[in-house]
């Protein structure tokens, strides 16, 4: 696993926001990487959450792209969508030391941005209607809330349909 000294992903993180003038806040909290659990600790549905996942998807035997796919909390990643959207042959999940090296965060940390410029990041529809969005910020003890139009404008992730429904 890469070290905090290795990856600087919150300072990166709060430096974005601050030098892009972005009302946000800060969430001090219990260690928690688990979507339900950490919704529960900052007090808000997990529709509010940003659940973002790391996947690999092959669109031809010679190119794999490595995608975020960020989706509301209560949902889950359209493995077919993903399909579609790439015309791709295969889409999973990516390995956890691929997903952590692109994420530059550890798995329950990894943000709904990318400073990674082999990560793209698409983002459903319904995380950047949010009035506030909720996610770790790169961290298990910290978590931030900003708008979902201030996360599209600084994330400026491809937007798509990509959420299936809650997992049962």
């Amino acid at each position: 696993m890469p070290g905090d000294d290795v990856y600087d992903t919150y300072d990166r993180l709060i430096s974005l926001l601050d030098t892009s003038s972005v009302d946000y806040r800060l969430i001090d909290h219990a260690p928690e990487g688990t979507t339900d659990a950490v919704c529960a600790l900052r007090g808000h549905p997990a529709s509010e959450a940003a659940k973002c996942i790391v996947l690999r998807v092959k669109v031809d035997r010679r190119t794999t792209r490595n995608v975020l796919a960020v989706v509301p909390g209560d949902r889950r990643v359209d493995l077919d969508a993903i399909r579609a959207l790439y015309a791709a042959r295969y889409v999973g999940f990516s390995d956890a030391e691929t997903a952590e090296r692109l994420a530059r965060a550890i798995p329950g940390t990894v943000l709904p941005f990318s400073f990674d410029p082999e990560l793209e990041v698409v983002a459903d529809p319904d995380v950047v209607a949010q009035p506030r969005l909720y996610f770790n910020a790169a961290r298990l003890d910290r978590s931030l809330c900003l708008s979902g139009a201030d996360y599209q404008r600084l994330a400026k992730p491809r937007v798509e349909p990509i959420a299936g429904p809650a997992p049962e």
